[in-house]
């Protein structure tokens, strides 16, 4: 496998970027993967790398560079408070812009496929591949939302009000036990959807709480429903983006 770490420089500064892809084979089909709230860490750079072993070129870039190049979580309330402080600085529309420049790096890159592509995005990230599928329909073939927060909202830059020019397929994983996208928001989505034409799915996953996909959130990590997950994102990726 292949790995680097580089800099896509964007009008407000230097996006730090994980890459990986596999050695042989190429040019692959582009995943884009959008951070949680907790930062770009190691953590994502291994779901990332498996994403890659199964022949895709991925970039998962630091979203909060015009910031920080690296955010460290904090244990605790003072923690939390610092992860909101800089979750609350990002707009859809600030990461619409950096997707923009990362579609020129892939487009640029030979080792990765050109055209159609997919991306993950998680927790806070749900509404920015959500807004950045709608905003490059040519380019977004599949988009998949893991516990996105913030899908449907009172606030005139909620991506569900722009969903209807998505051309892709779109993807919804939802927990069950989810404050942060509770029932009522994830049901006003659905209903929401189905008055479009965009073809999506809304899955419920019973009984886990949001962040089960990740290894090293104790207590809330989930195998069987993250490994449900991984063949959800496969199976969208494999659908769209090959062929």
């Amino acid at each position: 496998m292949i790995e680097r770490e580089l800099d896509l420089t964007t009008p407000d500064g230097a996006m730090n970027t994980f890459v990986t892809h596999p050695e042989e084979g190429g040019p692959h089909p582009v995943v884009l993967f959008y951070m949680d709230a907790p930062g770009k860490r190691e953590e994502l750079h291994d779901m990332a790398r498996r994403i890659a072993t199964a022949g895709y070129f991925v970039a998962l870039p630091n979203l909060y560079y015009r910031r920080t190049r690296k955010f460290r979580m904090e244990a605790g309330e003072e923690g939390m408070r610092k992860m909101f402080q800089e979750m609350r600085q990002l707009k859809n529309g600030m990461v619409v812009e950096d997707t923009k420049v990362l579609l020129d790096f892939v487009d640029a890159d030979p080792a990765a496929r050109g055209g159609k592509l997919g991306a993950v995005g998680y927790c806070m990230s749900g509404p920015f591949v959500f807004a950045a599928a709608a905003a490059y329909p040519g380019r977004f073939a599949a988009t998949a939302s893991v516990y996105g927060a913030g899908l449907l909202t009172d606030k005139e830059d909620s991506p569900h009000l722009t969903a209807d020019q998505i051309r892709g397929e779109i993807y919804f994983a939802c927990a069950e036990i989810d404050r942060y996208a509770p029932r009522e928001q994830i049901d006003a989505l659905e209903k929401h959807l189905a008055g479009t034409s965009v073809r999506h799915r809304i899955e419920w996953y019973p009984g886990v709480e949001h962040g089960f996909a990740f290894p090293k959130r104790e207590g809330i990590y989930d195998k069987p429903a993250a490994e449900r997950h991984w063949e959800r994102l496969f199976d969208l990726f494999g659908r769209n983006l090959h062929g």
